[in-house]
């Protein structure tokens, strides 16, 4: 069988890590630009603007009012259910954004971010706060760090998940201090003790969640007495408090590693690249620089098959690149339903470490899900590429239509067999190693 050429192959990589799948046409768009060009061309970009976002507007729910304590079960039992109505949509708008974008680069680096800072509606049953949080991770995202890490501290769905808003000075709560420091900032029994994530609790006492999803502090419950965390003293506050963590040396390094396990390979950099990462990275916590230093780091560049393809990606890559019309409501309930098979439902990580990566999705159930929607979009989509194509250059074709610009003897010769049925052909395609890990 014949092959793409390396670059070739290589602007594939950079395009499925930056996307969900790719597709030939595409990849030949980039591969002869200037890659640093180009990412800085897509990162410019306004999330909200693109074509495909501005066909695909975020719900605005309007979460119904907390039942008082003498509400009719009837009456719990309806606000539950419109609730859920609610989380619903807003799961299957994302999954529509992702697939209709022009532009992917966005929505996936959101879902990165998701995954970071890791929230689930099986606690924040509220679509309302949850789809506002989505939206300020789109926004911040390629900003500084420290002003998405603000943000995130006074979310309201990141305060109701992490009992923020049940911190106060009287009754303190450690769980969002000691979340923030061990997943978020710093990484697990990095340079904090006991004693500090007891006094950032202090510094974050007061918030509350009101109409809206609006946050704001009761000064009566705020512990304004001097607390000391990491070594400096202060009445420090929820800003004094990041503040002080994100000062802390082991940060820049600690996310800088977790972008790159999360966007270039299941493990971690080497000393040499994380070095050049948190350089990138700097002072400023510069979040885009972060992210084009590793798209364009040479052991990113010179790799492959360095990441198994987690269910979002795979599941909204296989629609995009068979142009699979999401027109009809079982067919997105059919696909949430596969995703939370899969294990990997957009806005619902299992909890506050986000989902796994790896081999873990390589699961007999997840396979099983995988095989089950090859199959439905494969009878769906568009496989003129490869219907066109003469018997002999059809398993070439189906690389070219779902961006694999070369498959192992093994691969070939378990396609082979298909040929003479695209769709079957199809199907097997995307669920191939080659397809399964960039």
């Amino acid at each position: 069988m014949s092959g793409q050429s390396p670059r070739w192959q290589a602007t594939a990589r950079l395009l499925r890590r930056t996307g969900f799948g790719a597709t030939g046409p595409q990849i030949d768009a980039v591969a002869n630009q200037d890659w640093s060009v180009y990412l800085d061309t897509i990162l410019a970009l306004d999330p909200d603007r693109i074509p495909g976002a501005v066909a695909t507007p975020r719900p605005t729910p309007v979460t119904p009012p907390t039942p008082g304590s003498g509400t009719r079960a009837a009456d719990l039992e309806a606000i539950t259910l419109e609730l859920a109505q609610q989380m619903k949509d807003m799961t299957a708008w994302w999954v529509r954004r992702m697939v209709a974008v022009e532009e992917p680069v966005h929505e996936k680096l959101t879902l990165l971010w998701h995954n970071h800072f890791a929230t689930s509606a099986t606690k924040v049953p509220v679509a309302e706060w949850m789809g506002m949080q989505n939206q300020k991770l789109r926004t911040l995202k390629l900003g500084d760090f420290r002003t998405l890490a603000l943000a995130m501290l006074t979310d309201a769905a990141m305060l109701y998940w992490l009992d923020g808003a049940s911190n106060s000075v009287k009754k303190a709560n450690e769980n969002l201090s000691r979340e923030f420091m061990e997943l978020f900032a710093l990484g697990h029994a990095n340079g904090y003790t006991e004693m500090d994530v007891r006094e950032g609790a202090r510094a974050l006492t007061g918030w509350g969640i009101g109409y809206g999803g609006r946050t704001a502090v009761a000064y009566s419950q705020f512990d304004s007495n001097p607390k000391t965390i990491l070594g400096a003293t202060g009445n420090f506050d929820h800003v004094g408090f990041c503040d002080v963590v994100l000062s802390q040396p082991q940060s820049s390094a600690f996310v800088a590693g977790k972008l790159w396990r999360q966007l270039a390979f299941d493990s971690e950099p080497s000393p040499a690249a994380l070095a050049r990462l948190t350089a990138a990275y700097g002072p400023r916590r510069d979040l885009k620089a972060l992210t084009k230093a590793i798209l364009l780091d040479p052991e990113f560049t010179a790799s492959t098959g360095s990441m198994v393809t987690a269910p979002v990606e795979w599941m909204v890559g296989v629609i995009r690149a068979l142009k699979v019309p999401l027109d009809q409501a079982w067919l997105i309930d059919a696909i949430l339903v596969a995703l939370t098979v899969m294990r990997q439902r957009p806005f619902y990580p299992p909890d506050v470490n986000g989902w796994p990566h790896g081999q873990a999705w390589l699961s007999t159930t997840s396979t099983t899900a995988r095989v089950w929607a090859a199959d439905k979009f494969a009878s769906m989509g568009d496989l003129s590429t490869v219907e066109d194509a003469a018997k002999d250059d059809r398993i070439d074709a189906t690389g070219y239509l779902i961006g694999i610009g070369a498959w192992t003897d093994r691969t070939v010769s378990a396609l082979k067999d298909l040929v003479d049925d695209p769709k079957r052909l199809v199907a097997a395609a995307v669920n191939t190693p080659e397809y399964l890990t960039t």
